[in-house]
This record gives structure tokens, sequence and C-alpha cells, in this order.
């Protein structure tokens, strides 16, 4: 039986399967909103066969959105639009929907990428951001501001609401977003923490403001319930956030509960170097998992069926998100279970497209006809 077709326990959820669809920002929202391209992406994704489905970085407050055109989860109307899409979806799906939880700090106020994904100036539309310092990303850009002990309180408490929404909306795990440069990765990383309260210098210090937020959306939740977080295991950069950080974090994050980690890297420096190639997160994800029983998720440059399950069977991590490689072929699940002789489950609309040579490639399917 194929390791990755295999099922998975995560928290109190049941995933058909070991994969996971990795959250990815469509900067198609209005005012933090979702619509109708939302409901068509996330429609094609949760008949995917993937195992659960993690709604793109979804800003906790309007300040935290990496563009104006990003997902949030901060009001009343933002709630009932992603409540609408989600009542279609689930209609025809009965995957399980988990959300990330973000906060973009100084990277936010950004162009889409489409767009050249810089700065966005105040005069011309943007808005001031915040970090952990008045440390700007890049040298040339405006600094953000410092967040004060009143900031602190206003983020962290955001993130609380956004995660009582998501409750309210059914949704069935929450992973908070602490990777990629944004502001948790700003607390952690000495490279753009340099305070000097009880947030910055020591390690204990920069994982001080993660790990408050991390406790108050878990007291905000119901018991048992499936919270887990990304995290970036390297800045890429000498003096950085690294691997025995991440370790660190790791251990702190297991003794609260926290449900899986999800081991990403980069995006706090532009001065990064970061070798691509098939797999190049994969040892990090190996590297977190010899320090934890939290379920790992393993992510990055993994397009090949066969290159996944090796990462599972080798144990480098226990489930695989898949990110670009499903944008790219939306039934990546089912050509995946083609190739390793597994099984997985496809809307009863499209069984009639299941190929003559894989006879149970679907389960078990009946069709009729006169």
């Amino acid at each position: 039986m194929s390791t990755l077709f295999s099922p998975f326990k995560l928290g109190n959820l049941t995933l058909k399967n070991r994969i996971i669809i990795a959250p990815m920002c469509q900067y198609s929202a209005v005012d933090g909103a979702v619509g109708d391209w939302h409901l068509m992406h996330l429609g094609s994704l949760a008949t995917s066969g993937a195992g659960m489905l993690i709604i793109e970085a979804t800003a906790v407050e309007p300040a935290g959105r990496i563009s104006p055109y990003d997902v949030g989860l901060w009001s009343d109307a933002t709630e009932a639009a992603l409540g609408k899409v989600l009542q279609s979806v689930r209609q025809y799906s009965a995957m399980p929907i988990a959300i990330q939880l973000a906060h973009a700090g100084r990277k936010a106020s950004s162009q889409r990428p489409w767009d050249g994904g810089q700065l966005i100036a105040e005069a011309d539309g943007g808005w001031q951001t915040v970090s952990a310092s008045a440390i700007p990303h890049n040298a040339k850009e405006t600094a953000p501001l410092a967040l004060d002990a009143a900031g602190l309180e206003r983020v962290k408490q955001a993130f609380v609401d956004a995660a009582k929404r998501a409750h309210r909306l059914g949704i069935d795990a929450i992973e908070l977003h602490a990777a990629h440069g944004y502001l948790m990765h700003q607390f952690l990383s000495p490279l753009s923490n340099q305070r000097t309260d009880q947030y910055g210098g020591s390690l204990e210090n920069r994982l001080r403001f993660p790990l408050e937020i991390f406790d108050a959306v878990k007291a905000a939740l119901p018991d048992g319930y499936t919270l887990g977080i990304r995290i970036s295991a390297s800045d890429w950069v000498d003096g950085g956030w690294d691997v025995a950080q991440s370790s660190v974090f790791t251990k702190e994050l297991e003794q609260r509960g926290c449900a899986f980690i999800h081991v990403s890297s980069g995006g706090l420096s532009p001065l990064q170097q970061i070798p691509l190639e098939p797999g190049y997160q994969v040892h990090f994800a190996e590297a977190i998992k010899k320090v934890t029983t939290m379920p790992v998720i393993a992510v990055g440059l993994i397009t090949e069926a066969e290159h996944a399950e090796s990462i599972l069977n080798q144990g480098q991590a226990d489930m695989i998100g898949i990110a670009r490689g499903i944008l790219y072929d939306p039934h990546w699940p089912w050509h995946a279970a083609a190739k390793l002789g597994a099984s997985v489950d496809v809307p009863p609309q499209y069984w009639r497209s299941q190929p003559r040579e894989y006879k149970t490639l679907f389960g078990e399917t009946r069709m009729g006809g006169r």
C-alpha cells in the first residue's frame, strides 16, 4: 500500500491521505473579502483528491495584508464572504479545509507579484507597516514601525478574533503563519528583531511573542481543535534564524499542544542564498522531525509522486505539501495515485474519466446508462 495514500491522524482530524494542499496567495480579494475567483479556485482544489486543503494566507487585520488584494478574516463582512464560498464548496467536497492566519508585518503594503511585488508608498495607496523592530525588509524601503505594547496586544487579539471566526465558519484546522519573513518570523529572526525589551535579544525573548500568539489562539479554541504552525526553518543567511533555533521553537510548540508543524524556509531577507532543486527543503523537515513527535509537513519543489512516496518511506516527514505543482496540475493526486497503485476520492461527476487501465483508481465506482 502506498504510504502517501494511507490515512493519517492530524489532531482530531483523520485525513484520507497525506497530501496537503499548501496555502497559495491569489491576490484576488476585495477589501479582504473572497469572491467568485476563490469559489472557482477552492472548488477545483477541493475536488483534487488531496487529504486536506489549507486556504491561503489570511490577514488578521487590514494592515497585515501582503497586498491590498489579500484575503482577510477581520470583520463580519470578510467572514460572511468566506462562509458563502465555503458553503458552495462543501456541497461537493468532504475534504477537510484548514486556513492559514497571517500578518505580513514589514512585508505588507506590497504590489501583487504580477504588478512587480514592491512596497506601495502611502501616497500611492499603501500603508505604514509594522514589525518587531524599525528595520526595513530592503534597505531602500520605508522603515516599519516597531510594535509597542499596545500594538503587540492589538495584533495578538486580531489573531484570536480571526481564529474564532474561522472556527465559527466550521473550518477544520488553523495554521499560524510564522514563516516566509512575515510578522511572526520577523520576531523570531535576529536579523529583523533587534529589540531591547523582553521580546528581543536572546532566543527565549525572540520566541516570546509568537508563542504568546499561539497560546492565546489555542486558549480561544475548543479543546482538541487542530491548531498547527508553519515555520521557515532557516533564513539562508549567516547569522540569521536557523535549524537549531527552529528546533527549540518546535519543542516549545509541542509542549503547548501544537498539532502539526509545516516546515518551509526563507523569505526574511533579500540576502538569502537558496539552492533551488527538487525537495530542497526536505532536510529541514527531517531535522525538525528528529526533535518532535508532532506530525511534520515537508514542502518545496516536491513534484513527482515517487519522490513524495520516498520522503515518507524514509521517515523524513509525515505529510507532503503541494503548492505550485497542484496549480499546474489540479488533479495531481489523481495522477500520483495512478503511479503508486492507489485509490483517490473523486466526485461521481468525474468517474467516467477513469482510464481503462486503472480499474480502481477512483475506488468502487458503478456507472449505468441506457
